[in-house]
């Protein structure tokens, strides 16, 4: 009872998950609906997402969409109703105009043709349809690009497309970092990274193989890197574990990055979300996608740092999703999830979170974050079966 207690106590502060039980089962959260839920649906049910725009390409609920071919679909669907749709910053009328993919530059280099089929980045080469177009700016594939523009052409048939919000584009410009060179791992660092972070080897080749985790060498040293594809933002760790020289850390964000872009953050195609803190807790969080067989649902996310606020032009890429954060069991790991639930449901997501601390590890310490949750204690194993968001 007094363990339920204690779960309760801090469910009351702030909505987590409790996932510890007492003799009568798990104690039970009931969390209001969101604000983004219409007070006229009466189905929802707290934590199901109801009769609601979930996402860039997902239907509304009950919602028959007009059949469309690809062709249709671009006579309907021109780039300035998808430059709307995600609230892009600028205009894309002016011709040029700034490129709505990258950080303001002093000089606009893109422009949209006159009867919004095409586009043209004269700043990076990049060119294409609209389809192309909704592909480059969410991040997702050639494939998955067509069949969200398809549904979106649908959805247009019956009803003007929705808005995502989106923060304005500062007025300074900011250019990538230049990063070392970075390559995928061979078989033995896929092994020594898993056995030094103790998740399942097949964890750390899928974070390998979508490129978020990458090897190479820092500071004179064998590292590993988890990094954002787009070369915003990369974390740099010693493959021994140790400190890096001069900071005192193990974890060092490399110069010139944008910490606070979240890495994995451009996996349009996932509407649900395992969203952690830091380099070992990404790895975690494959490691139990990996372990209940949901590669294909779930993709995880990271923050590299407490102290960061989700960057604001990252935000519309989790727009309407399921999200669940994986809070560390300290203050600063606490916080962080309160800021970031606050920062999510700004743009429509469903936010629960776990604390991960305060669980038995099998060496007797206590967990404070995900990672230390691929330790548990055996006896204690049953407490975390509902660790994954549904």
């Amino acid at each position: 009872m007094a363990e339920a207690e204690r779960c309760l106590q801090a469910v009351r502060s702030f909505p987590f998950v409790a996932l510890r039980k007492d003799g009568r089962g798990a104690v039970q959260v009931n969390l209001p609906a969101p604000a983004w839920v219409s007070s006229r649906d009466s189905s929802y049910q707290p934590g199901q997402p109801r009769g609601i725009y979930r996402g860039i390409g997902e239907r509304r609920k009950g919602r028959v969409m007009a059949p469309v071919n690809l062709k249709e679909a671009k006579a309907r669907l021109k780039i300035p109703d998808l430059w709307g749709f995600l609230n892009l910053p600028g205009d894309c009328s002016e011709n040029p105009c700034h490129s709505p993919f990258y950080e303001r530059t002093s000089k606009p280099s893109f422009s949209v043709s006159e009867g919004g089929d095409l586009f043209n980045d004269f700043r990076t080469g990049e060119k294409g349809d609209a389809v192309t177009f909704l592909q480059l700016v969410i991040g997702i594939s050639q494939k998955e690009a067509c069949r969200k523009f398809l549904e979106l052409a649908g959805e247009r048939a019956s009803s003007p497309l929705p808005v995502i919000p989106r923060a304005a584009m500062p007025p300074q410009a900011r250019e990538l970092p230049v990063l070392p060179t970075m390559r995928s791992g061979t078989p033995e660092e896929h092994e020594t990274l898993a056995k030094l972070r103790c998740v399942h080897v097949e964890a750390v080749k899928m974070a390998d193989s979508v490129g978020l985790l990458r090897f190479g060498n820092w500071k004179g040293q064998a590292a590993w890197f988890v990094r954002e594809p787009g070369g915003r933002v990369a974390q740099a760790r010693q493959l021994n574990g140790k400190l890096w020289e001069g900071i005192n850390a193990k974890a060092q964000t490399l110069p010139g990055c944008w910490a606070n872009w979240p890495i994995g953050a451009g996996f349009g195609e996932y509407q649900t979300i395992c969203f952690v803190e830091g380099g070992p807790d990404l790895l975690a969080a494959f490691h139990f996608i990996i372990l209940e067989g949901r590669a294909a649902e779930i993709a995880p996310v990271a923050m590299l740092g407490a102290g960061q606020k989700i960057h604001p032009h990252a935000l519309h890429l989790f727009a309407g999703k399921r999200v669940r954060i994986y809070a560390h069991g300290d203050a600063p790991g606490r916080e962080a999830a309160r800021r970031w639930k606050e920062q999510l449901e700004s743009v429509g997501c469903l936010v629960d979170a776990v604390d991960c601390g305060g669980y038995r590890m099998q060496d007797g310490r206590t967990s404070n974050d995900l990672n230390d949750l691929t330790q548990i204690h055996p006896d204690d194993a049953g407490e975390i079966t509902d660790l994954l968001p549904e």
